[in-house]
């Protein structure tokens, strides 16, 4: 018999859980959320120092902005995901925001239009409904060509545009992180170990974890990290970030800027459509073995909470886009956890806020952890778009059913990788009805408040989001 959803504070269409009162910690949740938020959420810190005129601190302290605007998603908002960046866009947005110009405040200007621009496409399909048919209008061969576009903007920015900067500065390093995450990820061989050995399964569970720890302790033997460990606390500078970034200060983008950010915005809401519609899955997948609690999918209420959550951003720090629905690996553990039953884990959102709520905002005030990680965060960055790279592209190609689909689906990601977003997205669109048609196949859209059960879709291990 299902019980009412846990309780807590309603306001409008959410439900406020305090951590503690409302909600239960629990442990494993509590320092994998430390440890792998380490790992990941301050990954974006060397882009923020190099293009966007940020020292580290000032840096750190919008990581931290970003992560609690992650966090409201389930303590303020109610939502039953594992939130995450929407990191498919992200080598797109840093093409866009960093070929505005060199001027800094040019760069944050183009970041606040994204955020804007998408905080206002969520709010309008979310309240018009039209988001579902939206993305169900799309033909199949336009989604796989952005989603491609997306894993060769990833490998592009990875091998080529900052390369100097990041991979041949720590060659040995980051190779080893990214070949052994790939291969606990995705590898067939390793797949069918972890069928065999618990521990090799456990293992590949921490995502970017066990690669992260190899560069770590390799590293500094062959002279590519060098540790400068500081003791004591860090009070992220939150006033100075705010002077550098908020549009508030350094002055709101023009007309022109929001116009030519719309269509990467478009291009981004199709990503996170599909994380929701992979989400609402594994919830429903999760509730076949939990049905004594009630999880409450609402596809308006996330647009409505993604929305906040996005403009709040691009009013404080713009660094679009790190308020995504959900970060796919941490979602399928948590709900692994879940579905053994109330004596593992009373309720999701326990789990869920334990490991976001509890753990993530703790990381930036501990100095330590934070300069040890310093060194680090360039081979964060790059595992973190090739384990994007790959993932996008195995979906992408998943996708086409002919060849002609096949081959306009490298054209589009192509066009969407090496041109501006508009010429990209016109280019894909004619691209498809010329070479294939408007290959559009109704894909099952989980209803508000249905429990019917859904054709699952791929799900994708990113890094976060």
């Amino acid at each position: 018999m299902s019980q009412p959803e846990l309780p807590g504070w309603r306001w409008g269409p959410f439900t406020f859980r305090l951590p503690f009162y409302h909600t239960r910690l629990y442990w494993p949740e509590l320092f994998q959320g430390i440890f792998i938020a380490a790992a990941t959420g301050l990954s974006l810190i060397p882009l923020m120092t190099m293009f966007f005129g940020l020292t580290f601190e000032e840096a750190v302290a919008a990581s931290m902005i970003h992560s609690i605007l992650i966090s409201s998603a389930m303590i303020v908002f109610g939502e039953p995901y594992a939130p995450g960046w929407l990191t498919p866009a992200l080598p797109l947005v840093l093409a866009f925001a960093i070929g505005v110009g060199d001027d800094p405040t040019l760069r944050l200007q183009a970041m606040t239009a994204l955020s804007l621009d998408f905080a206002l496409l969520l709010f309008v399909l979310g309240l018009t409904g039209l988001g579902k048919k939206f993305v169900i209008w799309l033909p199949d061969t336009l989604k796989a060509g952005i989603i491609l576009g997306a894993a060769l903007a990833a490998l592009k920015r990875v091998f080529i545009d900052d390369a100097e900067r990041f991979l041949l500065q720590q060659p040995i390093a980051t190779t080893l992180a990214c070949a052994v995450c790939l291969i606990f990820a995705f590898s067939l061989p390793m797949q069918r170990l972890k069928e065999k050995y618990r521990w090799v399964a456990m293992i590949a569970a921490l995502g970017l974890l066990p690669g992260f720890v190899i560069a770590a302790l390799v590293g500094p033997l062959v002279g590519e990290v060098v540790y400068d460990v500081q003791w004591g606390f860090l009070i992220p500078p939150v006033g100075d970030m705010w002077n550098k970034m908020s549009p508030f200060v350094i002055g709101f983008p023009d007309l022109g800027t929001m116009i030519q950010a719309m269509p990467l915005a478009i291009i981004t809401y199709i990503i996170l459509f599909g994380d929701l519609v992979t989400g609402n899955e594994v919830i429903r997948e999760g509730l076949q073995e939990r049905n004594d609690e009630h999880i409450d999918i609402n596809p308006t209420r996330s647009h409505f909470a993604l929305a906040i959550r996005n403009a709040l951003m691009g009013i404080s720090a713009p660094f679009f886009p790190t308020q995504g629905a959900m970060w796919t690996g941490v979602h399928v553990i948590i709900i692994q956890r879940w579905k053994q039953g109330r004596q593992t884990m009373d309720s999701l959102h326990s789990g869920l806020i334990s490991y976001y709520g509890m753990g993530i905002p703790i990381l930036f005030f501990i100095l330590p952890l934070v300069t040890g990680l310093q060194p680090l965060l360039g081979i964060a960055l790059s595992l973190t778009l090739v384990l994007t790279g790959f993932a996008c592209a195995y979906i992408a190609m998943a996708i086409p059913r002919n060849n002609a689909s096949r081959g306009a689906v490298v054209m589009i990601g192509a066009g969407l990788a090496f041109f501006e977003p508009w010429v990209g997205l016109l280019f894909g669109v004619l691209t498809t009805l010329l070479l294939v048609g408007w290959d559009r196949s109704v894909e099952p859209i989980p209803e508000e408040h249905d429990d019917a059960p859904v054709a699952p879709m791929p799900v994708k291990l990113e890094a976060e989001g």
